[in-house]
């Protein structure tokens, strides 16, 4: 071969590689969280600010919302690939008719609680008949509610619900509430707790309510990206992994990616009771976990159609 063979033999080479690295860069996904970044976020932000996410071939551009309900619904309107949400809203936008996939999931377990301050009042929750409870937004409530409470022979119509918005901690400890649900078990519990009041936890998985996949990943049941998808899965599955083994290290690196809100002590507290919640398999799935918690819905009138999860769950190769 003589030099400006090889030469043109070279640069060719040269060239083919320079596009296989383009395109691989070019393949961006957009996120969008449930909430502003905190600790659940955890594996999201560590495959960021660690590589995965490059090295897996994707660029994930990391998007706040402006309004927390609206995410899974951008997904579905085909204006973001992928949004963090919640099993419940998911089997209900599916029942509902959105086109929507569940793609993965990062926190594995139920967080929400109905939360108490422990004073000695509400040692069993048949202790809140006649009480207060006050919820963030109106939902499925009723449902979840009403099924821990008929545990201790409590009826819905035997307590009063309140909306007070996103003020639960606030709602509890000033008494304007008995007991809140929606409090987190990884937040509220914490932050209560540095304001100098001791809370006490009754988890729904623990009083009739089947368990469930606090944080899912979604997307356009149309337009996904099925090789993108993978890619941000073995991405998370490796941000996973590195913070369960280093978790000191992984919060440092989580806090540098905003460390003017991130780093303060209920975050800090947070993040070391989430820790074993993230989901080791990000894309591993039980269907009928997500088939017995569709049909709970379903029996308490929450949705009216009963979906089956393997026509809307995408699963590992």
């Amino acid at each position: 071969m003589n030099k400006t063979k090889l030469l043109s033999t070279l640069l060719a080479v040269a060239a083919l590689s320079t596009s296989f690295v383009v395109s691989a860069a070019e393949k961006k996904l957009t996120l969008m969280l449930d909430w502003f970044v905190n600790p659940n976020h955890g594996p999201i932000v560590i495959a960021h600010e660690r590589g995965y996410f490059a090295e897996q071939g994707i660029e994930v551009e990391i998007q706040e919302p402006a309004d927390p309900s609206t995410p899974a619904k951008l997904v579905a309107a085909g204006r973001v690939d992928l949004a963090v949400s919640y099993q419940p809203s998911l089997t209900i936008d599916v029942a509902a008719g959105l086109p929507l996939v569940r793609a993965s999931t990062l926190i594995a377990t139920p967080l929400n609680t109905l939360m108490v301050l422990d004073n000695g009042k509400y040692d069993s929750l048949a202790n809140l008949k006649g009480k207060k409870i006050g919820i963030a937004i109106a939902g499925n409530e009723e449902a979840t509610i009403s099924t821990m409470l008929a545990q201790e022979n409590v009826k819905f119509s035997e307590v009063e619900i309140i909306n007070i918005g996103w003020a639960l901690s606030s709602s509890l400890a000033s008494g304007k509430v008995d007991a809140i649900w929606g409090g987190l078990r990884n937040f509220e519990t914490n932050q209560l707790d540095i304001e100098g009041y001791k809370a006490k936890a009754y988890f729904p998985e623990e009083h009739g309510v089947p368990t469930y996949d606090e944080l899912v990943f979604v997307a356009n049941a149309k337009t996904f990206d099925k090789d993108a998808i993978a890619a941000f899965n073995k991405a998370l599955e490796q941000a996973t992994t590195y913070i369960v083994n280093h978790p000191e290290d992984s919060w440092k690196q989580f806090v540098a990616y905003a460390p003017d809100t991130l780093n303060n002590e209920l975050n800090q507290r947070a993040w070391n009771d989430t820790l074993t919640r993230f989901a080791l398999r990000p894309s591993a799935v039980d269907l009928k976990r997500y088939d017995d918690y569709a049909e709970f819905m379903y029996k308490q009138g929450i949705i009216k159609t009963l979906p089956k999860a393997e026509d809307y769950i995408l699963q590992a190769n």
